[in-house]
C-alpha cells in the first residue's frame, strides 16, 4: 500500500460490493430503466443515492438514470447481462467473512455440495450465475479457437454455455458434456431451449473418475474447471481426456492463471482464495505449472494466451502426443 488511505479505503470495500448486490436483487437498475423506480420510500432511496456514489447509477435533477456500462451489464437482459454471474458472488459473500477460519485450518468454510446439487436452489442459481458468466466468456474465447468438426468432449461442462457457442460456430460439430447430475440436468435444459439437443449430449458423470471412449473424440476442452483441483488430480484428468482422444487430438484449457510469483494478476490471486474457501483443492495455478502438467499427461502444449477483458482468463492449447 502507498498510503494510509489505501488502507482505509481497503477496509471499507465492501461497502459498495454490498450496495451493488442489493440493487441486483432490488431490481433496481431494470425499474430505472423502466422509469418505475419509487425513491419516495427511505431504504430504496438510500440504496440508489449510494448507487450514484459508486457509480452504478446517474442522478439528474432527482432523478435516477443507468450509465452505459450498467445499461449493457446490469439490466437484466442487457447485451453484456451480468446479474446472473454477480449473484454468484453474492452467494458467496459470507464464505469470505469466514477467512480467518479458513486461514487457521485450512478446510473450506462451506460444503461444495451445497451449490452441486445437495441444494435444489442454490444449484439453479449456480447453474444460471455459471451459464451468465460462461456466455460473457465464451463470446470473447470462440474467436481466438479453430474451426471444428467431429466429436467434442467437454469435460466439467457444466450449464453446457461453452458447448453451446462452439456448436453454434461451427456446424459440422457435435459434442459430449459431462458433469455431476444435478448440473448435468440444468444443462439439458439450456441446450433444449437453444435447439441443441441434437448435437450436444448432456452426460451425468464425475471427470474425477470417468473413463471415456478410447480415441473417440477429435478435441477436448476444460474450461474453467481445474482451478478446483489438486495438482495430482489435474495430471489425472489430463491423462484420461488424452486416452479419450484420437491422435493429433487438440485439447484446450480455459483458466485462471497467475504468473509464477503466484501473486498477479491480483484479481486472479484473490479468485485462488474464493476457490479455497468453497472446495477442497480450490487455487489458481500458474500457465508455467498448466504447461508441466500438459507435458506429463502425454500432450505438447502451446503458448498460453489471455482472453479479452474483463475476466483475466488465460487459454491454452495443446496437441495430444
Amino acid at each position: 500500500m502507498k498510503d494510509i488511505q489505501q488502507i482505509v479505503d481497503l477496509a471499507s470495500a465492501y461497502y459498495g460490493s454490498a450496495v451493488l448486490f442489493a440493487a441486483i436483487d432490488c431490481d433496481v437498475f431494470a425499474k430505472v430503466e423502466r422509469g418505475e423506480l419509487d425513491a419516495s420510500q427511505r431504504g430504496m432511496r438510500l440504496l440508489a443515492d449510494a448507487c450514484v456514489a459508486e457509480g452504478l447509477l446517474e442522478k439528474r435533477d432527482g432523478r435516477y438514470f443507468n450509465t452505459p456500462a450498467g445499461r449493457m451489464a446490469l439490466v437484466p437482459g442487457g447485451p453484456a447481462d451480468l446479474t446472473k454471474a454477480i449473484r454468484y458472488n453474492r452467494d458467496v459473500y459470507p464464505a469470505w467473512g469466514r477467512l480467518a477460519e479458513f486461514a487457521r485450518t485450512g478446510l473450506p468454510v462451506e460444503r461444495p455440495e451445497a451449490h452441486l446439487g445437495e441444494d435444489a436452489a442454490r444449484t439453479k442459481t449456480f447453474a444460471a450465475a455459471m451459464f451468465g458468466r460462461a456466455m460473457g466468456i465464451g463470446k470473447g474465447v470462440v474467436p481466438m479457437l479453430p474451426a471444428m468438426s467431429g466429436r467434442l468432449l467437454d469435460l466439467a461442462g457444466g450449464p453446457a454455455a461453452y458447448a453451446i457457442l462452439l456448436c453454434q460456430a461451427n456446424p459440422g460439430l457435435s459434442c459430449t458434456t459431462v458433469d455431476l447430475p444435478a448440473i448435468s440436468a440444468e444443462a439439458k435444459e439450456y441446450v433444449a431451449k437453444f435447439g441443441l439437443s441434437n448435437r450436444i449430449e448432456c452426460r451425468a458423470g464425475d471427470y474425477h473418475a470417468d473413463e471415456y471412449e478410447s480415441g473417440a473424440y477429435d478435441a477436448a476442452t476444460i474450461f474453467g474447471a481445474l482451478h478446483q483441483e489438486s495438482p495430482a488430480q489435474i495430471v489425472d484428468i489430463l491423462k484420461r481426456a488424452r486416452r479419450a482422444l484420437k491422435p493429433g487430438g487438440r485439447l484446450y484449457v480455459l483458466d485462471m492463471m497467475t504468473d509464477e510469483t503466484r501473486t498477479s494478476p491480483k484479481f486472479s490471486a484473490l479468485f485462488a482464495v474464493n476457490m479455497a474457501l468453497t472446495t477442497r483443492n480450490g487455487w489458481v495455478f500458474s500457465d508455467a505449472d498448466l504447461e508441466g502438467w500438459m507435458r506429463e499427461a502425454g500432450f505438447s502444449p502451446d503458448a498460453a494466451r489471455p482472453v479479452p477483458p474483463p475476466m483475466p482468463h488465460w487459454l491454452m492449447p495443446a496437441t495430444a502426443r
